[in-house]
């Protein structure tokens, strides 16, 4: 470093330049997000009928369900950003920090993985 000097002082203490790409990623799950959920809403308007039947046979195309999985896989992806810039924003202990920070991963993880295996169970198990 350096010897007492203003930069020499601050000189290592700056960005660890993982900021952009977080951001980046959250931008782009956002895009994609938006782009999806406009395919579901319109998929819907199409769709007519909401009973649960006509939406399980709608599901079990694989045009349908490709982009439903896709959908699941931005959106919880999306939250557990979110939610880690939170938690990393207003958390502070280091212990309790890491247990949200372990807790999110297991919800986002768990949460997702439910929400594709019941669509693919549905989609390509072809039961409805």
């Amino acid at each position: 470093m350096g010897n007492g000097t203003s930069i020499g002082r601050v000189r290592g203490l700056g960005s660890a330049h993982h900021g952009a790409h977080h951001w980046l990623v959250q931008r782009t799950t956002a895009i994609g997000n938006v782009v999806l959920m406009a395919w579901l809403l319109i998929s819907f308007v199409m769709l007519g009928d909401f009973g649960y039947d006509s939406v399980a046979k709608w599901l079990t195309q694989p045009v349908a369900a490709v982009p439903m999985i896709l959908l699941v896989i931005s959106l919880f992806w999306h939250a557990r950003l979110g939610l880690q810039v939170v938690t990393e924003d207003y958390v502070h202990d280091t212990g309790t920090k890491f247990a949200v920070l372990s807790a999110l991963n297991l919800a986002t993880i768990g949460g997702g993985a439910f929400a594709i295996f019941s669509v693919a169970a549905l989609a390509f198990g072809g039961q409805a």
